[in-house]
C-alpha cells in the first residue's frame, strides 16, 4: 500500500509542508528509513537525526517545522500521528469469510455470515461470534459465551462458557479469559473447592496480551471495562474490576476482588493485593507490591534500586533491623526531652 502525505492529511489532520504528492509505503525509524518510507520525531532531542536521515518524509511537532527542508506533516502529537500512519500502512491480515471444514462448531451456535472461524476451532452450544470477527487456529469458545464484532482472537486463545467480549477486542495467543478463580474452603487440614460461578465481561476496545489468564468471578463477575489494555503474562484473580483505559505492563500479579481505577498505569511485575481499591488516573511503578487502598491518585514506587551484590546484602542487613533503630530514636529523643525539660 501507498500513500500521499496530503492523503495522510486529509485522513488524520495536521499540517502538510513541502510536497504533498511524496508517496510513502512503510514507516520507519529516521536511522533506517528509505526514500519511500516515512519517520518521525517526537521530541526535540531527536531532532539531530534529521540531517542524516534518508526518509522521503517526517512527522514532527508544531514547533520543529524548520528542523528540516523534507516532506513533512505537523501535528501535535508525532507519536500518536505515526501510530495511526502505521495502523493504515500495515492492516492486519485477513481470512476468508467462513467456517473451515476442520473446525467444530455447535449446531445452535451463532455465528455472523462474514466471521471467520479457523482450522481446529472449538465453538460450544449458545455461543454467539458477531460480524467480521477473527477466530484463529485451535481457539475454543466455551458454550453460550458471547463475542462481538471486529474481534480477533489469535490462534489458541480460551474463551470459558458463559463469557461475553465487547466490540474490537483482541485477544493474543494463548491467553484464557474465565478459568476458576482460586477459590477453596479449607476443611480440617483438606481444601473444598468452592464453585466459580461468576463470568468475565471483556468492555469494547480491549486488548488482552498473550499467555495472560482472567479469572472468572466467584459469585459476581470479573469486569475489564473498555479501552483497557493488558500485556503478556498478566494474572487477574477473581471479581477484580479494572476500570476503562487503564494499561498494565507484563507480569502484574492483581489478586481478587481488587478494583483499580479508570486511566491508571501499572508498571511490569507490579503487585497488588486483593479486596482494595486504587484511585482513577493513578500510576504505579514497576515491581511495587501494593497492599493497601489508594484512595488518592498519584505515582507510587516501593521497588529499591539495584545495587552491587555486597552493598545490597549491608543494606538488607540493616533493613532488617530499622524496627530496633526506631525504638532507639524513640527512646533517645525521649530521654533528651527529659533533660532539656531539667535544664
Amino acid at each position: 500500500m501507498t500513500v500521499t502525505l496530503a492523503a495522510l492529511v486529509a485522513r488524520f489532520g495536521g499540517e502538510l509542508a513541502g510536497d504533498g504528492a511524496q508517496v510513502v509505503s512503510q514507516v520507519a525509524p529516521l536511522d533506517r528509513a528509505t526514500p519511500d518510507e516515512i519517520g518521525f520525531v517526537s521530541q526535540s532531542k531527536y531532532l539531530s537525526q534529521l540531517a542524516s536521515t534518508r526518509a522521503g518524509a517526517v512527522i514532527l511537532p508544531m514547533d520543529a517545522r524548520d528542523a528540516t527542508d523534507l516532506p513533512r506533516i505537523l501535528t501535535p502529537n508525532p507519536y500518536l500521528y505515526f501510530a495511526r500512519v502505521s495502523g493504515l500502512l500495515n492492516p492486519p491480515p485477513r481470512p476468508p469469510a467462513g467456517i473451515h471444514p476442520a473446525a467444530t462448531v455447535a449446531p445452535d451456535a451463532q455465528i455472523a455470515a462474514d466471521a471467520s472461524i479457523a482450522a481446529g476451532a472449538v465453538v460450544g452450544n449458545g455461543a454467539t461470534i458477531g460480524a467480521r470477527t477473527v477466530v484463529g487456529p485451535n481457539c475454543v469458545i466455551g458454550d453460550h459465551a458471547r463475542i462481538g464484532a471486529d474481534c480477533l482472537l489469535h490462534a489458541n486463545v480460551t474463551l470459558y462458557h458463559r463469557c461475553e467480549v465487547g466490540n474490537r477486542v483482541i485477544l493474543h495467543s494463548g491467553c484464557v479469559i474465565g478459568a476458576d478463580g482460586f477459590g477453596f474452603a479449607p476443611n480440617e487440614g483438606r481444601w473444598e473447592k468452592i464453585p466459580q460461578i461468576g463470568r468475565v465481561l471483556i468492555g469494547d476496545d480491549v486488548e488482552v496480551g498473550a499467555c495472560t489468564t482472567i479469572d472468572r468471578g466467584a459469585l459476581e463477575d470479573t469486569m475489564i471495562e473498555e479501552g483497557v489494555k493488558l500485556d503478556n503474562l498478566i494474572q487477574i484473580a477473581h471479581n477484580v474490576v479494572i476500570g476503562a483505559h487503564t494499561a498494565i505492563a507484563a507480569c502484574t500479579g492483581i489478586a481478587g476482588s481488587a478494583k483499580i481505577g479508570r486511566h491508571c498505569m501499572i508498571g511490569g511485575a507490579a503487585m497488588i493485593f486483593g479486596h482494595i481499591e486504587i484511585a482513577d488516573g493513578t500510576r504505579i511503578s514497576t515491581n511495587t507490591l501494593i497492599t493497601k487502598s489508594l484512595p488518592k491518585p498519584g505515582t507510587y514506587t516501593s521497588a529499591l534500586p539495584f545495587s552491587e551484590h555486597e552493598v545490597w546484602q549491608k543494606n538488607a542487613v540493616h533493613m532488617r533491623n530499622l524496627d530496633k533503630l526506631v525504638n532507639r530514636v524513640k527512646q533517645l529523643e525521649k530521654r533528651l526531652n527529659e533533660l532539656e525539660s531539667q535544664s
